[in-house]
């Protein structure tokens, strides 16, 4: 499957963005699908996935209560709203799609990024 991010843009603090990702090929619905984050100078860090169904999600505690995944199936489109953004969530996005394996979520196809950056 073949991922690609979009939606990232400059947005001053306390602003909102919705990024998306849009999947090719007819087995999204069969995957998990992730988003996480790098900043400048950081390590890739995880944000928040959501089940092949929708019908749950996981956020990173520092998203908790300012971001939403969710997924459109039908669009095989996975979108991450996210508010309150503060200048510590400026990275660069990526989504991925995954699934369960014994030593945790896994993932194995990654989209190209897109640059959120939130000015002070």
């Amino acid at each position: 499957v073949q991922l690609q991010a979009s939606g990232g843009g400059l947005v001053q603090a306390g602003g909102s963005l919705r990024l998306s990702c849009a999947a090719s090929g007819r087995t999204f619905s069969s995957y998990t699908m992730g988003w996480f984050r790098q900043a400048p100078g950081k390590e890739r860090e995880f944000v928040a996935r959501i089940s092949r169904s929708g019908g749950g999600t996981y956020y990173a505690d520092s998203m908790k209560g300012r971001a939403t995944i969710s997924r459109d199936n039908a669009k095989n489109t996975v979108y991450l709203q996210m508010t309150s953004l503060k200048p510590e969530d400026t990275a660069v996005y990526y989504c991925a799609a995954g699934e369960f394996r014994i030593r945790g979520y896994e993932y194995d196809y990654w989209g190209q990024g897109t640059l959120v950056t939130v000015s002070s």
